[in-house]
This record gives C-alpha cells, structure tokens and sequence, in this order.
C-alpha cells in the first residue's frame, strides 16, 4: 500500500465516472490532473471533483496533442505515476450488416487510438514509477459479443489488447528502471450508471450496471495492492 502522494492523469474527465475518480483519488491524498477535449466542460468537471483538480484540454486522438499534454503536466508537476483512461464511447446497430463505417470510425478513435496514444507518451513516466499504474474501462460485451455490438465490442476487445500488452512492457522492464513497480489493468463493466443518470430515467432499474462511485473506489484499490499481483489483470466490478 502506498503512502506517496501520487501524480495521476485521469483522461476522460468531463463525464459523471470521470468526476467521481478524481474526486475519489483527490480525497485520498493523490494529486489529480484531469482531460478533456472541451474546455469549460472539463473545467466544470474538475470544480465537481473538488479543489485541487487540475483541468487540461488535448484531443487524445491527436499525438502532436499528447506530447505537449505531457509537457504541460510534467511542467506543472513533475512525472506522472499513473493514468486512469476513461475514454470511450458507445455506438450500436440491428446487426452485422448496419455496423456503419462511421460508428467504426468513432470507436476506433475513441477506444483505441486514444488509447494508444496515451499510453505511449506516458510509458516512461508510468514504468519509473515504484507505484506506476495503467488502467481502462472495458466492457463484458468483449466476452460475449453480440451482433447488434460488433464494432463496440471489436474495439474494445482492441484497446484490452493493448493494454495487456502495456502489461508485458511493463512486466519485461520491472528490472531495467530503478524503483519502477508498475501495473496496467483492464476494469471490466456492463455499464456505468451515476446519479444523474438515474434521475434522468426513473423508469429505469440499471440491472448489472456499475456505480461511478463502485468504479471509484477501484481506481484508488489499485494503489493499495502490490504492482506484480495487478500487472496483466481483468478486473470485474460488478454490482
């Protein structure tokens, strides 16, 4: 477990999950950098989760983006020790004929290429670090796909893929950086439901959907367990 105040990048943070991670990690003593792509609505995110938050703008899927993204953040604070990626996005069809090329497009730059991204720029500063994590957000849809989530499920199951490999780059160079201990973990939900998603849909019960707040609560859990026992894991939050 560890006692450092860690720097952590949490991308994706505009939205309701995003919101409750950084606060979550803010409340446990970590310094918290948030992304998103518009400007006023990550700075509205970052108020929510509480002071202290910094608020960055970069557009994920843009590599020219994330490298100044680093620098900005290593300006201000310094190597990042972990990064959380909340990035994604959602779009279905019928079936396997109607997977539009355009919502591939979208999942593709969404879930993967942002992902990708992120997780080369960021490497370094990760695997340095003795409490070094990478973590996403995936889907039970990859384990059982079905036709009407082909693309989604397809992407996803892509961005698992990558970052199980981050997980073996990790693992082969646990030797080669002094101190560094780090981890890349996928979590696994159905879906994610916050509040006011439950307000905006009274009707609706959410069955087998994950609180923010559960999803919250894991992200600062990955900190308190040793690096070699998370490293290459699938990680189910259910209910």
């Amino acid at each position: 477990m560890t006692q450092r105040r860690l720097n952590v990048l949490v991308t994706g943070g505009s939205g309701a999950s995003g919101i409750a991670v950084a606060r979550a990690l803010r409340e446990a003593g970590h310094r918290v950098f948030t992304v998103g792509s518009d400007q006023a609505r990550i700075s509205a995110a970052a108020e929510q989760a509480g002071d202290g938050v910094a608020p960055f703008v970069c557009d994920l899927a843009r590599m020219e983006e994330v490298r100044q993204l680093r620098a900005e953040v290593s300006a201000a604070a310094g190597p990042m020790d972990a990064v959380i990626h909340l990035v994604g996005g959602w779009r279905g069809a019928r079936g396997i004929t109607d997977q539009t090329d355009e919502d591939w497009d979208f999942l593709e730059r969404g879930a993967i290429t942002t992902l990708r991204n992120v997780s080369r720029v960021f490497y370094d500063d990760v695997a340095a670090s003795p409490d070094g994590r990478f973590a996403m957000v995936s889907s039970t849809a990859v384990a059982k796909p079905s036709a009407a989530a082909a693309s989604y499920a397809a992407a996803k199951a892509a961005a698992e893929a990558w970052t199980m490999a981050v997980a073996d780059g990790f693992r082969r160079d646990a030797g080669k950086v002094d101190g560094g201990t780090a981890a890349a973990v996928v979590l696994v939900v159905k879906a994610l439901v916050d509040e006011g998603l439950r307000r905006s849909h009274p009707e609706r019960s959410f069955p087998g959907a994950t609180d923010v707040g559960d999803l919250a609560r894991a992200v600062v859990g990955l900190f308190q367990a040793p690096a070699a026992e998370l490293n290459g894991s699938r990680m189910l939050l259910a209910p």
